[in-house]
């Protein structure tokens, strides 16, 4: 199934912009400066959108007005007003279970203890979405993942996210043409 929407997980305001939480929104203004697109705020739908054409196949970008918490109201809205299946949106979030620098391509599954991906699958009523999970590292004790993930990463980390995402770029055809298998192993790899 092609890729139709591509959701990069953030938190809105400048106070948010380069913290690890927000990785998910790094990949997807990376993809709209890439197509060399603009992003327009639809205030109804709690979301800024951007659309592009990879290969005769169009692609929106969202990224969400609400908080992470929040993210399955925009992406709820987007699908339903675009009529776009769950197995047709990748949801690209920031990872604690992965170290700085690297990144998974993952088909279904649970949360994992992600707001934002929790509150996705309640509102679509379905986890069966696509998920580009950017590694941010971890601080090593629960307690601590609050201030973390709302931290900005060392100026090393960040560069290693923002290599790793550029790589991730070359990916891309295979995803929206939904070759997800020879993406997965090539992302995963």
């Amino acid at each position: 199934m092609a890729i139709k929407l591509i959701i990069g997980l953030k938190n809105p305001g400048p106070a948010y912009t380069n913290t690890r939480h927000n990785a998910g929104s790094w990949f997807v203004e990376l993809v709209a400066s890439y197509y060399r697109i603009s992003f327009k705020s639809e205030k109804k739908l709690h979301a800024e959108l951007a659309i592009f054409e990879q290969d005769n196949q169009a692609c929106r970008l969202l990224l969400p007005t609400t908080f992470m918490n929040h993210s399955g109201i925009p992406t709820q809205e987007v699908s339903q007003f675009y009529r776009i299946e769950p197995d047709e949106i990748l949801v690209v979030h920031d990872e604690l279970d992965l170290p700085a620098g690297r990144i998974k391509l993952k088909t279904g599954g649970g949360h994992g203890g992600h707001n934002g991906l929790r509150d996705i699958a309640n509102r679509l009523g379905s986890s069966n979405f696509h998920r580009l999970r950017v590694g941010i590292g971890h601080p090593g004790h629960k307690d601590l993942v609050l201030n973390y993930v709302l931290g900005k990463p060392s100026s090393a980390d960040k560069e290693l996210i923002l290599a790793t995402l550029e790589r991730t770029m070359t990916s891309l055809p295979l995803l929206i043409k939904g070759d997800l298998v020879q993406a997965m192993n090539k992302i995963n790899s």
